[in-house]
């Protein structure tokens, strides 16, 4: 028994020493954009990489989930005759959780795993150290623009991701089942309302701090060679996931 509370004690305090980490490199990332933010050119470059990049992806994801929703929901609804029903159920799940939940973790794949690779990369190369020798903050030169980059773009995926999730689901629901178009649009219109939208891209700010800070940190934090940086990428996107999925929880209930 003792022995279980030591362990327990350790992974605790684990925990508690890489939390106080991560706040402490989100207060700098959040210092440095306000006060002495970088160059534009590197925040493009990142942009690029994090927008641009990944859309095709973001919009496969969010087409498909859409596509699916309206089936899943199609086929409950229409055993109780409530077919048109089913534009309710996409507009607001698309709005509201699934488009900024599945946008979220879909960037902490792609995105999340590159920072972490690169940065691992650049830690067991001593490229870090380098910068320190050299007096300049690795957190300004490499992690701000990539925070500015994601707080800015990942809002604007989780748009598009919504847009061709309700696009899907109304192919598949109008087109494919046979819902009538006039109500399944004013059903969707009437109960999804612009607070739901707010809602989602609140929750998709926090999701894109979440990526890029636990990303960066786990890549900072890398150590022994490639193996280390493999380590370092697979934590990032795991850690980030479920980091995600609990802020979910927590953003859906104060934002109700």
């Amino acid at each position: 028994m003792m022995q279980f509370f030591v362990q327990f004690w350790d992974k605790f305090c684990f925990w508690l020493w890489r939390l106080g980490g991560l706040s402490r490199m989100l207060a700098q990332a959040l210092k440095y954009t306000v006060v002495n933010p970088p160059r534009r050119s590197t925040i493009l470059k990142q942009m690029f990489e994090i927008g641009v990049m990944s859309l095709p992806v973001v919009l496969i994801t969010g087409a498909f989930t859409g596509m699916v929703l309206a089936v899943q929901s199609y086929y409950q609804f229409h055993k109780i005759t409530m077919d048109t029903a089913v534009g309710i159920i996409v507009g607001l799940s698309m709005t509201n959780e699934l488009g900024p939940v599945l946008t979220a973790v879909m960037i902490a794949g792609r995105v999340g795993a590159a920072m972490a690779a690169e940065l691992g990369t650049m830690k067991v190369t001593e490229q870090i150290d380098a910068l320190h020798a050299l007096g300049v903050d690795p957190v300004q030169y490499l992690i701000v623009p990539r925070f500015i980059a994601s707080v800015a773009l990942v809002p604007i995926l989780t748009v598009f991701s919504i847009f061709v999730g309700i696009v899907g689901g109304y192919i598949i629901g109008v087109e494919l089942k046979g819902i009538n178009a006039t109500f399944f649009l004013k059903n969707m219109l009437d109960y999804t309302r612009p607070a739901d939208l707010f809602s989602g891209l609140i929750k998709t700010v926090v999701f894109a701090v979440i990526v890029c800070i636990v990303s960066c940190y786990e890549g900072f934090h890398a150590e022994g060679g490639a193996e280390g940086v493999g380590k370092a990428t697979t934590e990032a996107v795991v850690s980030s996931a479920i980091t995600i999925l609990i802020a979910d929880f927590f953003l859906s209930i104060v934002l109700l």
